[in-house]
């Protein structure tokens, strides 16, 4: 199952995505981790040095190669160059999954061991100076997306994506690629002002969203958060003298985390998993054809000078059932 952790900067959304990947990692679950805020922090959440950060992968450099490797032998797509973020698998197309080895997985992830587990961690790559003024950081993004629109996850699979702060998560139609939105809020005014901002704009896509209260102090800040947010406040998370050890690089075993905190990761993951259960694969599948039809008419057939729409396969369903189609 895919799902995202949002949140407007400060909340602590990357903290909280970390804790999480970690939870499910303790349990032996297959995990891929995505860091895709333009400030890379999750790496260094889950333990990484500065120099071990720096050194991941960026997904972005590796455009072409994600773009060849999922066309597969794709009669629509003429060409990798003429793939966008948005573009579908069809028939012919090569889906990637959670427990796999492929030539993705080989360019853009690396192993994170944690104390228990493991994890795959990508990174989109940080905003750099040679982008200032000539790129848009969506465009790392991208391969994200890209990714994963070509992804079949199963149950008890996980691919957990920290999103870019705020508003920004809906440059793309990424949005409605996860099973569960997790929104990570303050209880002031400005941290509930995202939750109604994102709210609002996902109300038409069906987009599962609970939120997490964070940094709750006492029963006023609860009293707050429950009368903002409503039934979408699923738990909250107070201080943690575990994650404060970790914010200074010396975290101690994992199972030493507060047992209130276990609880609430506990509470996120039922609530992801009772999601996924109800995925519909063609409603999935066609939202993704949505915003890659927009994409195309908007920009994309004019940068690469073909007909997007005809990359649509409109006999084809992302899920289990098309895997065959992909091996």
């Amino acid at each position: 199952m895919k799902i995202a952790f949002v949140g407007k900067g400060g909340s602590g959304k990357t903290t909280l995505s970390s804790l999480f990947v970690r939870h499910l990692a303790a349990t032996d679950s297959p995990v891929v981790a995505v860091d895709a805020d333009i400030n890379q922090h999750l790496g260094a959440a889950l333990g990484l040095t500065e120099t071990e950060a720096a050194a991941l992968p960026a997904m972005g450099a590796h455009l072409p190669l994600i773009k060849e490797y999922l066309r597969g032998s794709n009669p629509r797509i003429v060409s990798a160059e003429t793939m966008i973020k948005t573009t579908p698998p069809g028939e012919g197309s090569r889906l990637l999954r959670v427990r796999e080895e492929n030539p993705v997985y080989e360019a853009c992830a690396r192993t994170v061991r944690l104390d228990p587990g493991e994890v795959r961690l990508m990174a989109t790559g940080p905003f750099t100076e040679a982008d200032l003024g000539v790129a848009c950081y969506h465009s790392k993004v991208g391969a994200v997306e890209l990714c994963l629109n070509h992804l079949v996850d199963g149950a008890g699979e996980y691919v957990v994506v920290d999103m870019t702060a705020g508003s920004d998560s809906f440059a793309s139609g990424m949005f409605t690629r996860f099973d569960m939105t997790f929104l990570v809020a303050e209880p002031t005014r400005k941290g509930v002002s995202v939750y109604r901002q994102y709210k609002e704009y996902a109300r038409d896509f069906g987009v599962a969203l609970k939120v997490v209260g964070n940094k709750v102090q006492g029963p006023d800040d609860l009293d707050f958060l429950r009368q903002e947010v409503g039934e979408d406040l699923l738990v909250t998370v107070g201080h943690s003298d575990w994650v404060r050890a970790m914010e200074k690089g010396r975290p101690p075993s994992f199972d030493r985390l507060e047992p209130e905190n276990h609880r609430a990761l506990r509470t996120l993951r039922e609530a992801a998993d009772a999601s996924y259960a109800r995925r519909d694969w063609a409603r999935y599948t066609s939202q993704m054809v949505h915003f890659h039809l927009r994409n195309a008419e908007s920009w994309g057939n004019a940068k690469t000078g073909a007909d997007l729409a005809a990359q649509v396969d409109p006999d084809f369903v992302l899920g289990e059932p098309a895997t065959a189609l992909a091996r």
